[in-house]
């Protein structure tokens, strides 16, 4: 391929040619008049002729400048209606957004239509998964990350979202002989575990539960001594809770919507801190506008 000079000088001279003003095209290029003459000599110089004719006035094509133009005006318009096609795909990608599978079903997916009926042309993919997906690989477009404040995470632009609480929690049918006033009662039920992994600093667990509760009331049951359910998926353990099995510790997030509507109620007034939820963009992200919106509906929703 032929070397070609650079696209100023060939914009400069198209803007030129169509208003045969330089002064004109300075208007639409956003440059000034002096610009447009630098660039225009430029591509003169390159080409080794004059492209247009000066004087006398007014300002018209050289024989060379008249071939040269149709071809110019040709070739920026097809520029033009390929990139625009190119981002016209690109906006039709669904933004891929990712999010531990909890958050995800219970936090964010219900709350999808306010985001649809609000930009209904610009389609998601949500990605459920408690593994850390690397943004700066393209393995996903925006993350929701769940993590304590010191272990906030570090790899992109990181805006704060919610933190939450953990309480213990029950379906108000495991109550109808009577309220849990003392931990000691929960001897007669099953606590149920939802798993916690190795690396997760401080966990809300019912051995934490249980030991906080020893500094506040007597006679606190021994964990060892109890029944137990444990789920590897929170969601089948706070499913588990809804259904009347047992006793769990959940976050105030994930089950807001049934202890607003009572079908799940705070078993004691004593919680445990929970962690952060932050949405995570990498740096100069090319489709930086839609996440910008992304993230700014997140957080007015939370």
């Amino acid at each position: 391929m032929h070397r070609l000079p650079p696209l100023i000088e060939l914009r400069a001279f198209d803007a030129v040619a169509r208003h045969m003003s330089f002064k004109k095209a300075a208007l639409e290029l956003c440059v000034s008049p002096t610009a447009i003459s630098h660039q225009i000599r430029l591509l003169e110089r390159y080409c080794g002729c004059a492209l247009f004719r000066r004087r006398p006035r007014p300002l018209a094509l050289t024989d060379a400048g008249a071939r040269l133009f149709p071809v110019i005006r040709s070739g920026l318009e097809a520029f033009a209606t390929a990139i625009a096609a190119v981002k016209r795909e690109g906006d039709q990608q669904p933004l891929r957004v990712t999010a531990t599978n909890a958050f995800a079903s219970r936090w964010l997916v219900p709350r999808l239509p306010a985001w649809r009926k609000l930009h209904p042309h610009m389609p998601l993919e949500v990605i459920g998964t408690d593994s850390v997906l690397d943004l700066q690989a393209g393995d996903g477009d925006v993350a929701i990350r769940y993590a304590t404040s010191r272990e906030a995470p570090a790899d992109g632009i990181v805006d704060a979202l919610a933190s939450d609480t953990f309480w213990p929690v029950c379906s108000p049918r495991l109550l109808s002989a009577g309220p849990l006033r003392r931990p000691s009662e929960l001897a007669g039920h099953v606590l149920v575990h939802s798993y916690w992994g190795p690396a997760d600093r401080e966990p809300p667990t019912w051995q934490r539960w249980l030991a906080a509760a020893a500094r506040r009331w007597r006679d606190v049951p021994e964990f060892k001594d109890m029944q137990h359910l444990s789920f590897r998926e929170e969601l089948h353990a706070i499913e588990a809770v809804i259904a009347g099995q047992g006793v769990g510790i959940f976050s105030d997030v994930l089950v807001a919507p049934e202890l607003a509507a009572g079908t799940l109620v705070k078993a004691f007034p004593l919680s445990l801190p929970g962690y952060g939820f932050y949405v995570v963009r990498r740096t100069n992200h090319p489709r930086e506008p839609t996440i910008l919106a992304f993230s700014e509906w997140l957080r007015s929703a939370a």
